[in-house]
């Protein structure tokens, strides 16, 4: 059981590492983040002529690849089927603080944030 956390705990950090890598390249900066089992939630800056449908693709298609590939046990499960669900949800934050948008990702976050810092 306790490798099975490990070896989840370490794929988590790899899709953390490739969906930085990504923003990086596509000159996104993200300010603050919390990676879940099984979803990520992500405060980004993002320039106007970058567009979030892009940087979602990116980074759920490089990412599904780079961890099948790298870990045995996805490659197994997700065999024929989708690593990440087809959905996102995106919204721009002029309607709340800055603040808000900050409190709700720190109380998600753990230690597989994705802030700066982390």
């Amino acid at each position: 059981m306790a490798l099975h956390k490990q070896t989840e705990a370490r794929c988590r950090l790899r899709v953390r590492q490739i969906i930085r890598h990504i923003c990086a390249e596509m000159g996104v900066t993200i300010v603050n983040g919390a990676l879940s089992r099984d979803h990520v939630r992500m405060l980004v800056d993002i320039a106007p002529h970058v567009s979030v449908s892009d940087i979602v693709r990116r980074a759920k298609g490089r990412s599904s690849r780079k961890i099948q590939q790298e870990f045995e046990h996805t490659r197994k499960r997700y065999w024929a089927q989708c690593f990440w669900q087809s959905g996102y949800f995106s919204t721009t934050s002029g309607n709340i603080t800055d603040d808000v948008i900050m409190h709700y990702l720190d109380r998600h976050a753990h230690t597989d944030s994705f802030s700066p810092s982390a």
